[in-house]
C-alpha cells in the first residue's frame, strides 16, 4: 500500500538567542513544511523506526557561501545534521534539492585528526575515519540496512538572515539513492537532541519549542528564550539522565520517566518493570519529533490495545483482517463509512509522566489510512503501535500525539514542559495568520 501524499505549509517562528553573531534577542520567522514521505524516500538513522512512511517536519534555511537553499527535516531524536551532497552540480540545476560543496567558499572539511572527529555518536554505527585526502569520513546506516557516506564538515547557517559559521554537518554524498519523487523536496536532516553534535547544542539556545496545529499543520517552532504572558502554566516533567552507557540506550535522547498509562480515568495496571529501562537501558521513552506516531513496548501496548477496544466496543465497528498491520506494528483498525463526517466520543487516552501528564483525546487517537477502504467504509487505525514488531526497545512519543500542545524542551533545566494551547490561536497572536 502506497498512501496519498500530501503537503502542507506551516510556518516557523524563531526567538534567536543572544549567543547567535552580533545579534540580541529578536523574532524571526522562516517557513516550514509538514509533508508525508513514502517508502524508502527518506533514510532513518540506525536507531529510528523503519516506517513504512512518515510524516516529516521541515524547515528551510540556506548554507554556504553563497547561500544555498536547502530543507531539513527537524528531528529530536537524532545528533548528526547532514545534508545530501553532490559536488557535480548546483543546486539551481539539481532537479533535486542538494547542497554542493564546491560552489561554497566558506565550506570547510574537517580533518580526521580534528577532536571533532573522534566525538562519540550514536549516529554513527561505525566510528569515523580517514579518507584519501584526511578528512573525517562517516557513514550512517539505515532502518532499511541501506547506508549513506560523506565527510563531516563545516559552514555557515542562514537562520532568518541570520549567518551563524563553523556550523558541523555531515556532507553525505554516496550509498543512497532513492527514485521516488518526494525524496526531491528534502535535502537533509536537522539534528536536535542532546548530543554534542546537535544543531540545538552547536547554536548553545537554551531551550527551544514547537507547537503544531492538528488540523491545517500550521504552527510554529520557538528557538531561544520565551516568556510569554499569555501562555498557560506549562507542565514539567524531567529529562532523565544516567552516566554510564548502556548498549540499548540513547543518553541524547529527550528521555521522560514513564509512570503509568491509562484509558478515560483507568489506569492500567501495569508493573513498573516494564515502563522503566532495564539493565541493557531498554525500556526508556523518548519525545520525538522525526517520528510520527507513538510506540510501546508490546506488554504496555497490549494492555492500551484491549482497553481501548473493550471501551469503544458500542461505537466503533473493528476491522477484522489479520493480514493488515498498518506501519507493520498498529493492528487495532476501525472501519468508518467514507461519508461520516466526524468521528464518535473517544475514550481518552492519559500518559503519565514524572511530575505532567499528556492527555491524548479525539481525531488524535485514529488515523485515516490514506488510500485504504473496504467497500464503503474507511479505515482508521489506532495511532499507537507496538514497538517490539519494529525490532525498538523503546517507548517513543511521536508528534502525532503533541499536536495541539506546547511543546518546550528546556536544556538549560534539563526538563521538557507541554500544555494544551490551540496552535493556531498562537499562531496569530504572532502575526503568522490572519
Amino acid at each position: 500500500m502506497k498512501p496519498l501524499l500530501f503537503l502542507h505549509f506551516i510556518f516557523l517562528q524563531t526567538l534567536l538567542y543572544s549567543t547567535l553573531a552580533s545579534t540580541t534577542n529578536q523574532m524571526l520567522v522562516l517557513p516550514l513544511k509538514t509533508q508525508e514521505i513514502p517508502t524508502g524516500s527518506f533514510p532513518r538513522s540506525s536507531n529510528k523506526l523503519p516506517f513504512h512512511h512518515n510524516v516529516t517536519l521541515t524547515v528551510s534555511l540556506s548554507v554556504g557561501s553563497p547561500p544555498q537553499n536547502v530543507t531539513m527535516v527537524l528531528d529530536t531524536g537524532s545528533e548528526l545534521s547532514w545534508l545530501h551532497c553532490n559536488s557535480t552540480s548546483t543546486n539551481s540545476t539539481s532537479t533535486r534539492p542538494m547542497f554542493n560543496p564546491n560552489t561554497s567558499s566558506s565550506y570547510s572539511p574537517i580533518t580526521c585528526s580534528s577532536p571533532t572527529c573522534m566525538t562519540q555518536t550514536q549516529d554513527f554505527p561505525i566510528p569515523a575515519s580517514c579518507d584519501s585526502n584526511q578528512h573525517c569520513h562517516a557513514t550512517l546506516s539505515y532502518a532499511d540496512a541501506s547506508s549513506s557516506e560523506g565527510n563531516l564538515a563545516s559552514d555557515i547557517f542562514g537562520i532568518g538572515g541570520s549567518n551563524v559559521p563553523g556550523t558541523i554537518f555531515g556532507c553525505m554524498d554516496s550509498g543512497y539513492s532513492s527514485n521516488s519523487e518526494e525524496d526531491f523536496k528534502t535535502t537533509g536532516l536537522m539534528g536536535m537532541n542532546r548530543g554534542s553534535l546537535s544543531f540545538i547544542s552547536q547554536m548553545k539556545f537554551p531551550k527551544f519549542s514547537y507547537c503544531i496545529s492538528g488540523s491545517d499543520f500550521s504552527g510554529m517552532l520557538l528557538l531561544g528564550n520565551n516568556n510569554f504572558t499569555w501562555l498557560m502554566p506549562l507542565n514539567y516533567t524531567p529529562l532523565v539522565q544516567i552516566s554510564i552507557p548502556l548498549p540499548y540506550y540513547d543518553r541524547a535522547a529527550y528521555t521522560v520517566k514513564l509512570q503509568g498509562i491509562k484509558v478515560s480515568n483507568k489506569i492500567l495496571p501495569l508493573p513498573k518493570s516494564i515502563l522503566e529501562p532495564d539493565h541493557t537501558g531498554a525500556g526508556q521513552t523518548m519525545v520525538d519529533s522525526g517520528t510520527q506516531f507513538s510506540f510501546l513496548l508490546g506488554p504496555a501496548y497490549n494492555a492500551l490495545r484491549n482497553e481501548f477496544l473493550n471501551q469503544t466496543s458500542r461505537i466503533l465497528r473493528v476491522l477484522d483482517d489479520p493480514n493488515f498491520v498498518f506501519q507493520g506494528a498498529m493492528d487495532l483498525c476501525y472501519l468508518i463509512p467514507v461519508n461520516q463526517t466526524s468521528l464518535p466520543s473517544l475514550p481518552s487516552v492519559g500518559i503519565m509522566f514524572g511530575g505532567a501528564e499528556m492527555s491524548i483525546s479525539g481525531e488524535k487517537l485514529l488515523y485515516r489510512v490514506p488510500g485504504e477502504t473496504r467497500g464503503k467504509d474507511s479505515v482508521w487505525c489506532f495511532t499507537f503501535g507496538n514497538s517490539e514488531l519494529l525490532g525498538i526497545e523503546a517507548y517513543v512519543i511521536g508528534h502525532h500525539h503533541q499536536q495541539n500542545m506546547w511543546m518546550e524542551f528546556d536544556l538549560e533545566k534539563s526538563r521538557i514542559g507541554f500544555a494544551q494551547v490551540k496552535c493556531d490561536l498562537a499562531s496569530q497572536r504572532f502575526g503568522l495568520y490572519n
